[in-house]
């Protein structure tokens, strides 16, 4: 049965001027969601109710305990739709039930931080060297927020972008992936639940077009994106012109860095889940293993039988470890990176094809014999391959996890307590792992250097991003000398 959805703007749900769309389950590969393909108009309208919201509505008059309260309301609205919203999740995307009810859960945690970091003091006095002149910055919102999120955990990145910008008191209008709409369009019921005024969170969706559309708006402050590199430098172009703020949360090309000394069980449970959970679908996906020589034989052993044994299924069923790719197109580009890196000499140790499942499958895949100027080196797959590079020294291994445009994120495997202290300062990426992976929350800036982004998103960081600061000055003295005047 395909369920109907619609657009929301101005706190009522619209199905707009433009035509319609349809989302398809990954793993049935049926259509099972309607939802609006949006105009230009419906975009326009959506981001001058955002803008009346942030000019003339309640918002931008409410104090920070009052937005602290209703993000706190919003979290508890989460919290308590958790499994609704895992169930739309695993059907627009395909990711595994089991997972994402884990993370819908943990959601209401970034509503809960910024409703705490609404309330705190982010201006300051400062120390003027004039005695007459008192000097204070103030931090004020943004303004209007663009944001666009992708397909593989639509809900959690665009809380990640929502939470703060709602904190700082900035107004919203999202475009989820055309691919996994439905969760974003369900949300914004939540947010008017909460008693956040209308206009203040707004949801358009369709393809490309929309997103053009809307972070070229000139009523836009500030556009938030999550998503490949190539459709973020195409959107940093595109409002340059207009010096419209920025955040680019974009790919990455991880490394997981494997040390002679480490605990070989828990470091390849680790590396299986930093690159095969949520079927490799994830930017931070550790997908080059950076292994000690040493260890290499005795590590990759354990990855291919542990590979090997990892079930494929539905996303539904609580025994599944791993799901399909989210779409064709995505299916297809991994196969294709996979062929080309065997074409260049690359060795499959395990998997390399979709598998006996077929539909959008792909089975967990490792390669060997990779050199770091390969594809599969050097661009993100977003998809379950791990490419295996060995390394001698200590330099050698940061000189191969710097060895590409990327720097988002990175795993260091090691009992050495000096050792992995000068490999987190060495490593050019923006969250390193010492003997874990995959670990975020709201309190905890995320972000990458290169080719994987702009900005921050997550703690006191991602509420700044949203604010302008605004410095001012306060004469004291009540002098009216004249300014030509000297001494």
């Amino acid at each position: 049965m395909i369920e109907t959805f619609e657009m929301w703007i101005n706190g009522r749900a619209t199905p707009g001027s433009g035509g319609r769309m349809q989302s398809l389950n990954p793993f049935s590969q049926q259509v099972w969601a309607d939802v609006p393909d949006a105009s230009t108009q419906d975009v326009a309208d959506a981001v001058a109710a955002a803008s009346a919201a942030f000019a003339h509505g309640p918002w931008p008059t409410s104090t920070p305990q009052q937005r602290a309260a209703m993000l706190r309301k919003l979290g508890d609205l989460v919290a308590r739709d958790a499994e609704k919203f895992a169930l739309i999740e695993s059907r627009d995307n395909g990711k595994l039930y089991k997972e994402m009810l884990a993370q819908w859960r943990y959601i209401p945690e970034w509503f809960y931080y910024y409703a705490g970091q609404a309330v705190q003091s982010l201006g300051e006095v400062l120390p003027s060297d004039r005695p007459n002149f008192m000097a204070f910055t103030r931090r004020e919102p943004v303004g209007v927020i663009a944001a666009i999120t992708p397909w593989n955990s639509p809900g959690l990145l665009m809380v990640w972008k929502l939470a703060p910008a709602l904190a700082a008191g900035c107004t919203f209008v999202i475009k989820p992936s055309e691919h996994t709409p439905v969760s974003t369009l369900v949300f914004a019921k939540l947010v008017k639940e909460a008693g956040i005024p209308d206009g203040v969170f707004n949801v358009v969706t369709g393809g490309a077009s929309v997103g053009r559309a809307l972070v070229t708006n000139p009523l836009v402050n500030k556009v938030a994106f999550t998503g490949s590199d190539d459709v973020g430098a195409a959107i940093a172009q595109s409002v340059a012109g207009s010096f419209t703020r920025l955040t680019l949360e974009l790919g990455g090309k991880s490394a997981q860095i494997v040390f002679s000394d480490c605990d070989i069980p828990a470091t390849v449970n680790g590396i299986i889940s930093g690159i095969f959970a949520a079927s490799g679908q994830t930017c931070l996906a550790g997908s080059r293993l950076i292994v000690h020589s040493s260890v290499q034989l005795q590590i990759v052993e354990a990855l291919v039988a542990r590979a090997r044994t990892i079930k494929l299924g539905d996303p539904m069923d609580s025994a599944t470890e791993m799901g399909p790719a989210a779409t064709a197109a995505q299916h297809q580009k991994i196969l294709a990176m996979i062929q080309d890196a065997k074409s260049q000499g690359a060795e499959i140790a395990v998997g390399g094809g979709s598998g006996e499942l077929g539909g959008f499958f792909v089975q967990p895949t490792i390669l060997t014999n990779v050199t770091p100027q390969m594809r599969i080196a050097q661009e993100e797959v977003f998809g379950p391959v791990l490419v295996v590079m060995p390394f001698k020294t200590e330099e050698e291994a940061v000189q191969l996890a710097n060895g590409t445009n990327y720097g988002l994120a990175a795993g260091i495997w090691t009992n050495n307590v000096r050792c992995a202290h000068r490999m987190a300062a060495k490593l050019r990426a923006g969250t390193v792992w010492i003997n874990a992976y995959r670990v975020v929350a709201p309190f905890a800036p995320f972000g990458g250097f290169g080719r994987s982004g702009i900005g921050r998103e997550n703690g006191r960081e991602g509420m700044l991003e949203f604010l302008e600061t605004k410095t001012v000055w306060i004469e004291m003295s009540g002098s009216t000398r004249d300014p030509f005047t000297l001494g």
